[in-house]
C-alpha cells in the first residue's frame, strides 16, 4: 500500500466542483507571503486513500450533491474513514463567509442554501448504514440565523429517516446570531460540539473572525438549555501556542461543563496559510491527554492525527458509557 504524507493526500483529496472553471479557494489570502510548508515527521503518515469502500462513499456523495469537510478542509484520515464509510457532511454549501488563516474550507460568496439538502443528508445515512452521523457546516453569517435553522431541519430529517442513528452536530460560533444556539439544543441532537481551535492569544492571528469568550459562552449555553446533552470541542496545536495555555483552554471549558476535548495537529494546507510552529511529539500528546482527564473530562482525544469527527461514533459510545459510570458513582 501506497503511503504519503497527509499534506499529499490533503492536497489531492477535493477536486474541483466545476472542471470548466479555475476556482480560487483562498482570495484573501492570496497576497500573504508565502509560509514554506515543512516536511512531516514518520508520525504523520497515512495510507493513500485508493479502498473500493472509499471510492464507493466518494460515488455516494457526488450523487447526492453532498459537501463533505474530510474533502472541503483536506483532513488527513478521509482514507481511512471513508473506507469505513464514515464521512463528515457539510452543510449550507462549500463556501464560507470567514477566512481563518488554518482552514482549508473556500471563502468568498456563500451559497444558496439548498431547501432539499436535509433530506439528502438523511439518505445518505441510510444508505451508509451510519449509526452516528456527523454533521458540520461553514459559518454563514450572511443569514439571519447564522444558518441554525438549516441545522434543525437536518437533525429532523435524519431522526425521522433514520431514529436509532445517533447526531452530532459541529456547530459554527453564531455570532451576533440571537437565539441560534437555542434552537439548534432544542432540536436535541445527541452530541454538540464546537471546536475553539486555538488559544486565546492567538485568535486574531488564526481565527480573525472569531471571540473566544464567545465560543465558550455558545458551548456553555448549550448546556445551560439541556443539561442532558454532551458538549465537545477542540484545539489544534503546533500553531505557537504554549503548554500553560493550553491548559488554560482545558480549564475554561469544563467551567463551560464541557464532556469532551479532542486535540490534533495543525497541519498547514497551503504556503499562503499560517505557519506551522513545530511537530507536537505523540509523547506530549499523551501527556495533554492525562492533564485533560485529570481535570475532568468525560473523553478526551489527543493525537496527532485527531480530527473533530475522526472515530466520533465510536467516541459517543465511550462518552456515554463513561457518563453512566459515573451517575453510577454518585
Amino acid at each position: 500500500m501506497e503511503t504519503r504524507t497527509s499534506h499529499e493526500i490533503a492536497s489531492s483529496a477535493s477536486p474541483p466542483r466545476n472542471d470548466s472553471t479555475v476556482v480560487v479557494r483562498h482570495p484573501e489570502k492570496a497576497a500573504r507571503p508565502d509560509n514554506p510548508v515543512p516536511r512531516k515527521p514518520p508520525w504523520i503518515r497515512v495510507k493513500a486513500p485508493v479502498s473500493p469502500e472509499y471510492q464507493a462513499t466518494r460515488r455516494l456523495m457526488r450523487e447526492l450533491k453532498l459537501n463533505t469537510v474530510c474533502e472541503e478542509a483536506a483532513c488527513p484520515n478521509i482514507g481511512e474513514c471513508w473506507k469505513e464509510r464514515h464521512a463528515t457532511v457539510m452543510i449550507l454549501g462549500a463556501v464560507c463567509t470567514r477566512a481563518c488563516t488554518f482552514c482549508n474550507v473556500a471563502t468568498g460568496r456563500p451559497d444558496l442554501v439548498d431547501p432539499h439538502e436535509p433530506g439528502r443528508v438523511a439518505e445518505a445515512v441510510g444508505k451508509l448504514g451510519l449509526k452516528h452521523i456527523v454533521v458540520t457546516s461553514v459559518d454563514r453569517d450572511d443569514l439571519d440565523d447564522g444558518g441554525a435553522g438549516h441545522f434543525v431541519r437536518t437533525i429532523a430529517a435524519i431522526r425521522a429517516a433514520a431514529p436509532a442513528t445517533t447526531i452530532e452536530v459541529l456547530v459554527p460560533d453564531f455570532l451576533r446570531k440571537d437565539g441560534a444556539i437555542e434552537i439548534v439544543a432544542a432540536a436535541k441532537p445527541d452530541v454538540l460540539n464546537h471546536n475553539l481551535e486555538t488559544v486565546p492569544r492567538l485568535y486574531a492571528e488564526v481565527r480573525p473572525g472569531a471571540r473566544y469568550f464567545h465560543s465558550l459562552r455558545l458551548l456553555h449555553e448549550a448546556k445551560r438549555i439541556d443539561p442532558s446533552l454532551f458538549t465537545k470541542s477542540g484545539i489544534m496545536v503546533g500553531l505557537g501556542e504554549d503548554r500553560t495555555e493550553v491548559l488554560q483552554v482545558m480549564d475554561d471549558l469544563r467551567a463551560a461543563d464541557v464532556d469532551f476535548l479532542t486535540i490534533g495537529q495543525y497541519l498547514q494546507p497551503t504556503p499562503k496559510h499560517h505557519r506551522i510552529d513545530r511537530f507536537v511529539t505523540p509523547e506530549e500528546f499523551e501527556s495533554y491527554r492525562k492533564q485533560a482527564v485529570g481535570k475532568g473530562f468525560l473523553m478526551v482525544s489527543a493525537s496527532p492525527l485527531t480530527r473533530s469527527s475522526y472515530h466520533a461514533g465510536d467516541d459517543f459510545a465511550r462518552l456515554r458509557a463513561a457518563r453512566a459510570a459515573l451517575l453510577a458513582t454518585a
